[in-house]
């Protein structure tokens, strides 16, 4: 699944250039990509239509016009993005011809896609529940999102309806720098365990989004994880590997004991 900074890079660069540009032509080269809507009703809806500011929450795209907007979940192979020209990315789903350039939907595996909402006021309709963004959660916030939940820490965090955009590798990463165990009841957080996982998170997003993905850098525990004999970056302990939230988990037993 994609994580947010992979989505709030496709929003930067979208910003760059979608707002203003005029929609003149919709190819929808892949049907199988549209959630909600046939080619011949997103050609109709679009065409004509101007794209304004694109926003990002969580991991879902926002792609508004003057008009109806476009909702996109990249899923785990999507790529939105712009060209001001030809172009010779592979399994492009879906081409919109503006006035100057073009936006594109490339996508393997076709997982998720996109939307067509008659405004962007639809999106809740679509996405289900989605707590605040990571990105603009605050320490008083956070401890207020996380303040009597039951769960697990790990599977907490990565819902959705709880914080918008926190993946796996995100977490992860979090959990490590903050020496906490991905399987610790949220109740038994200290005050200072909370404020540490903010001030991690923090420093982890604003690398990430940076980079325009989670990045495998040496000292990170995501640049050593898929090695052959994954060992933790800072004590040298062989990383531990399991199913937690029905996603695979990394953890080092020395430095996160459970």
């Amino acid at each position: 699944m994609p994580e947010l900074p992979d989505v709030e890079g496709f929003r930067r660069e979208l910003a760059r250039e979608l707002p203003g540009r005029r929609i003149r032509r919709v190819d929808v080269r892949d049907a199988g990509v549209l959630r909600n809507t046939t080619a011949r009703s997103l050609a109709r809806n679009l065409a004509g239509r101007t794209f304004e500011q694109p926003r990002r929450h969580g991991k879902w795209l926002i792609l508004p016009t003057d008009g109806p907007a476009l909702l996109v979940h990249s899923g785990m192979t999507g790529r939105p993005f712009y060209t001001p020209g030809d172009d010779d990315t592979k399994h492009v789903r879906l081409v919109i011809e503006l006035d100057r350039g073009e936006f594109r939907y490339a996508d393997l595996r076709k997982l998720r896609g996109l939307w067509l909402l008659a405004s962007d006021e639809e999106i809740d309709e679509v996405t289900g529940e989605q707590g605040p963004d990571a990105l603009s959660l605050d320490l008083r916030s956070f401890r207020e999102v996380l303040r009597g939940r039951r769960g697990r820490l790990k599977p907490t965090l990565m819902d959705q309806a709880v914080i918008a955009g926190l993946g796996n590798l995100l977490v992860d990463e979090i959990l490590w720098r903050t020496r906490l165990s991905p399987s610790l009841p949220v109740p038994s957080l200290t005050d200072d365990d909370v404020k540490r996982l903010h001030e991690a998170m923090r420093r982890v997003l604003d690398t990430a989004v940076r980079h325009g993905r989670v990045p495998d850098l040496p000292r990170w525990l995501t640049g050593n994880r898929d090695g052959a004999d994954p060992t933790c970056p800072r004590c040298g302990t062989r990383l531990a590997r399991g199913r937690i939230a029905g996603r695979t988990s990394v953890w080092c037993p020395r430095c996160q004991p459970g």
